[in-house]
């Protein structure tokens, strides 16, 4: 055990074993080991072996036996139990008398201003939400929900899970006896109408549910008028206002917009899911995620695919992983422009084909332009400047509201929940438990603030990629580039072995864990493979808890699956070796 220790955190612990053969040499050196701690009584009793002392700060302290070194050493090595922080929200001045419309009135029916309208409402606030879209540049609407629901994550992961069964179709159906099930060509107009009736169904239950928690719902546009009125204008111009003690501002955000001559003729994410017709041939504007999952899911249904990337790749993201996501895309029939921007659209006004000038002086013609460089707050008809303090907490720059633990300083009475917040990461689920989190400090007496750290996430490229926590770049930046060992592997998974077309392609899995040297804790998780949202998402859960590499390689995995490899990963960068996986 002492030794484990040493091994593991050798910056931390130091084992010094004293080995006797016989017994009786153990009890003739008794006396030298009991001189290291002579005033402990327990000590001076001990006869068994072995005898365990540890020095730490300059003092020296018995440990105990066989028994209580265990116990000492598992009380050093589990995680601590500190009580969560409490939140430094200050006093709103609300009141149960406060004599307005409204406890509170969200601004914003996405995922997270639903969640933590109806947490609020559960909690006995009288509640409205309001929700309102504005259409897009291309005249894209759709109904309550938000980003996520009607033009992000679902439609997105629906998209991609089509581009998913292609591929199948294309490369493993006739390697596991599926002689006749060739993928053909891909149907775009009836996809769309599939998913689009699914994300009105979801519409729909989001209403019910409002109306089932007892919440007001208003399908009008907000803007602030004094401290505690809200004016509403629905989709005819007519004007009316509310009053509340207080507001969540929950308002996500929406697509950049092309600034270059012809820049119109360019769609977002706004509209592709709802586009009309097949999209063609595809131009993919943006280095991001967005960007990339969009690219490869219009490539993987057969639609020739051109990203064009300012300059890198899915910027924050650990480069090794993001190098062999670049590989697979281009692998798999994504043309890549690096170091251009468009500087020129033209539209065909017979054929609605769309010239696009690049930067660098290339022409290329394309059927669809899609736009995916990065998302503005949508705060600029809020009227937040008519709350007295509140203008001093909008970003100058990218007019997100500056919050502390969602609230606004300068207006304590507002808060703000996702996308809308300054530094904190765009994720739905991130605004689902900030909003619930901010709800039961309102109104459920609790204290509790919402933790950012070690936020898990998926990003649905052909190769699919799962990350929680640091990077192995940050975590050197962090640590110091001494302190960070990362574990690597490279494998095929089971699925993948029949196919012909896989192997020849070298598709396959990556996975990494980065590790803090000094305590062994994995401050960073890294995989590319299928279902990723899957495998992260169980992982983040150790992940929040602390786990060390000896937590990860000691538990037993489930066989044949791709996530056992995180199980069983021994190889380092720094080693040298190759990570290269062959057999079970």
């Amino acid at each position: 055990m002492a030794n484990t220790l040493s091994v593991l955190y050798p910056t931390q612990y130091e084992a010094t074993p004293h080995l006797t053969e016989t017994r009786d040499q153990y009890r003739e050196l008794l006396p030298q080991y009991r001189s290291a701690v002579p005033d402990d009584e327990a000590a001076q009793k001990h006869t068994s072996a072995p005898f365990v002392y540890s020095e730490e700060g300059g003092a020296t302290t018995f440990v105990g036996g066989c028994d209580a070194a265990v116990d000492w050493a598992r009380a050093r090595l589990a995680p601590s139990a500190s009580t969560a922080a409490a939140s430094s929200m200050v006093d709103d001045g609300f009141t149960k008398e406060h004599g307005f419309d409204y406890d509170v009135v969200v601004v914003g029916g996405g995922s997270g201003g639903l969640a933590c309208s109806k947490e609020c409402a559960k909690l006995g606030a009288k509640v409205a939400v309001l929700d309102f879209v504005k259409p897009s540049p291309a005249g894209s609407t759709w109904g309550l929900g938000g980003t996520c629901v009607n033009v992000g994550c679902i439609p997105k992961k629906l998209m991609h899970t089509a581009s998913i069964i292609g591929e199948t179709l294309k490369d493993d159906a006739a390697a596991f006896g599926w002689k006749d099930a060739a993928a053909g060509a891909h149907d775009w107009e009836s996809m769309k109408s599939t998913v689009q009736d699914h994300i009105k169904s979801l519409n729909f239950k989001y209403r019910v549910a409002l109306r089932e928690a007892g919440i007001t719902y208003l399908n009008r546009l907000g803007e602030f008028e004094d401290k505690n009125t809200i004016s509403l204008t629905d989709k005819k111009g007519n004007k009316t206002s509310v009053t509340a003690a207080r507001f969540i501002v929950a308002v996500g955000g929406r697509p950049n917009k092309l600034g270059c001559p012809g820049g119109e003729h360019a769609i977002d994410s706004d509209d592709l899911f709802s586009l009309p017709k097949a999209p063609g041939r595809v131009l993919c504007v943006g280095g991001g995620y967005i960007a990339l999952e969009c690219g490869g899911f219009t490539a993987g249904m057969g639609y020739p695919t051109t990203c064009m990337v300012r300059s890198i790749l899915l910027r924050g993201f650990d480069r090794e992983c993001v190098g062999k996501i670049e590989a697979h895309i281009k692998h798999h029939g994504v043309q890549l422009q690096v170091g251009v921007t468009p500087a020129k659209i033209e539209k065909d006004a017979a054929t609605g084909v769309l010239t696009v000038t690049d930067s660098g002086g290339g022409v290329h013609e394309y059927d669809t332009v899609l736009v995916a460089t990065g998302r503005y707050a949508d705060t600029a008809a809020l009227g937040i400047d008519n709350v007295p303090g509140a203008s001093a907490n909008v970003n100058a720059k990218t007019k997100k509201l500056e919050c502390v633990d969602e609230q606004l300083p300068g207006a304590p009475h507002v808060y703000a929940i996702g996308d809308v917040v300054e530094g904190r990461p765009e994720l739905t689920p991130v605004a689902i438990e900030a909003g619930l989190r901010l709800a039961r400090r309102l109104f459920g007496g609790k204290t509790e603030p919402m933790d950012y750290e070690c936020v898990a996430t998926t990003i649905f490229t052909p190769l699919e990629y799962g990350t929680i926590g640091l990077s192995e770049d940050d975590a050197k930046a962090q640590l110091g580039e001494c302190n960070v060992e990362s574990y690597i592997s490279e494998f095929a998974p089971l699925e993948y072995a029949l196919s012909e077309a896989r192997s020849e392609r070298g598709d396959g899995c990556f996975a990494k864990l980065v590790v803090d040297k000094s305590t062994g804790k994995v401050v960073g998780f890294h995989y590319l493979g299928p279902n990723a949202g899957e495998i992260t998402q169980g992982f983040s859960i150790a992940m929040r808890k602390g786990a060390t590499y000896a937590d990860f390689i000691s538990t037993v995995g489930i066989h044949p699956t791709v996530a056992e490899e995180f199980t069983s990963m021994t190889v380092t960068k720094s080693s040298g070796e190759s990570a290269a996986k062959g057999g079970c």
